[in-house]
């Protein structure tokens, strides 16, 4: 069973911002909203080459199977977007709704929701009053002076005179490369990844403190809200400048946010944060890891691919000149079509990324991070899926993994020809089986062409 002969497989997506402005007009998870138009794009995903079999959703929910799961999606965001963080806030943020709806009425009276109107207002009064100028060294002054970025000296004594502002700059919050030197006692969280510790409770609070300074939010939050220590690390991983895991917001949606956040803890002040990240896994990292999950190989391989149906196709023109030139009779200029057929199918399977030799088995080619999961220490294996699945971790890095260097290591040719596995997922399958048959189909109508017309030359007679 195959798609529709016109599919096509989803266009590659540019990273682009979105306005929220229009983030209130359609519904999404936790009573928060998405634009009616993105709706509808969601709903038509086939026309984007994406079938209600690999949906969003579908993936998010645990419906797919390999290579398509929300294991490889995150993956994906990791090794090849260099993108997880939107992932990561998004699951958190849906496990952050569930809980909330889990607390006593009580509880859940001590957060208020965080309505439209005051998102509204809050967003008109940060239009009217842009945040305040940042302090900067005086040698950073003393370069700009004279120059159209001079500074007021207020700025500059204030900095230098090294302030009583509670706010400071605070540590950095530790990276995946400072866990080996911590003790596991001392770590932040639990071994769930739910419950935070005591050991860096302060860091987080002082950065939390300095993104609310640098936001000139004048309340202070609510110490007594549910879950507001877990908000302040949010706050520390995801929404702080220079945050290990920073989300790609404007200064205007991280001003808003952080104005939220400290009136209440409840959902609904990540309103139009959790739909601009939506919106961009949803349109665009989504798309794009079906996009890339549909090729079957690895880059030397699809190059590879590439050159062996070159190779037919100048087969096959040869084939057909030699025996144009010779005195045999025009029947035997059919033979030419083996080459032609076998050369473009090729071609244009690897064009779609596809090696048509696996797509045989229906195989695919282990991952690079993949390929080492087995020669690694398990414990090492299982810290690196904890770290990308920890949605209150450190940073996204994984240069210091040991597959990076064995796989730098590996000459070209095992690359090539390097293990493969079997494709799991019947609708990644049925995609494959399609674009298989448009190469095929494709092939047998331009060797068609290409044969008939070294059929209709007349002979050469040269021998």
């Amino acid at each position: 069973m195959v798609y529709s002969l016109a599919y096509r497989r989803p266009p590659h997506v540019e990273p682009r911002r979105i306005s929220t402005a229009t983030a209130d007009s359609g519904p999404s998870i936790g009573g928060t909203t998405l634009d009616e138009t993105h709706e509808s794009l969601q709903d038509n995903s086939i026309n984007y080459g994406v079938p209600d079999a690999l949906s969003f959703d579908r993936i998010i929910d645990g419906g797919t199977c390999p290579p398509c799961t929300t294991r490889d999606f995150m993956n994906y965001l990791i090794y090849i977007e260099h993108a997880a963080e939107n992932l990561q806030f998004f699951l958190w943020y849906k496990d952050y709704v569930r809980r909330f709806d889990l607390l006593s009425e009580k509880e859940r009276r001590l957060a208020p929701e965080w309505t439209l109107e005051q998102a509204e207002a809050q967003a008109l009064a940060l239009k009217d009053n842009p945040a305040p100028m940042k302090s900067i060294s005086a040698e950073t002054a003393a370069v700009f002076k004279g120059t159209d970025f001079d500074v007021p000296k207020t700025t500059i004594v204030e900095l230098s005179k090294g302030g009583s502002n509670p706010f400071g700059t605070p540590p950095m919050t530790p990276t995946s490369r400072d866990h080996d030197s911590i003790a596991p006692s001392e770590y932040p969280w639990s071994d769930s990844g739910s419950t935070l510790r005591s050991g860096f409770k302060a860091s987080h609070d002082k950065k939390a403190a300095g993104a609310f300074a640098a936001a000139d939010v004048k309340l202070q939050p609510f110490t007594i809200q549910p879950f507001r220590e877990e908000i302040s690390r949010i706050i520390s991983i995801y929404v702080a400048e220079s945050a290990p895991r920073q989300l790609n917001l404007s200064s205007k949606e991280r001003a808003g946010l952080l104005h939220a956040l400290a009136t209440t803890t409840h959902p609904t002040a990540f309103r139009r944060v959790i739909h601009t990240v939506e919106w961009s896994l949803r349109h665009q990292a989504h798309q794009n890891f079906i996009r890339w999950t549909i090729c079957n190989g690895n880059r030397p391989r699809v190059i590879f691919a590439r050159g062996l149906g070159i190779a037919g196709i100048v087969g096959g023109i040869l084939a057909a000149v030699l025996i144009v030139l010779s005195n045999a009779g025009r029947g035997w200029r059919v033979l030419s079509a083996i080459g032609f057929g076998i050369g473009i199918a090729t071609l244009v399977a690897a064009w779609k990324g596809m090696c048509v030799v696996l797509h045989g088995m229906h195989h695919r080619h282990l991952r690079p991070w993949e390929l080492f999961a087995e020669d690694d220490d398990a414990s090492s294996v299982l810290e690196m899926k904890k770290d990308s699945f920890d949605t209150l971790g450190s940073n996204n890095s994984y240069e210091d993994q040991p597959w990076v260097a064995k796989y730098e290591k590996r000459n070209l040719i095992r690359k090539v020809f390097d293990r493969e596995v079997w494709i799991q997922e019947p609708a990644l399958r049925q995609i494959q089986d399609t674009i298989f048959l448009q190469a095929v189909l494709g092939s047998l109508v331009l060797t068609a062409i290409c044969v008939g017309i070294f059929v209709a030359l007349p002979k050469g007679r040269f021998y």
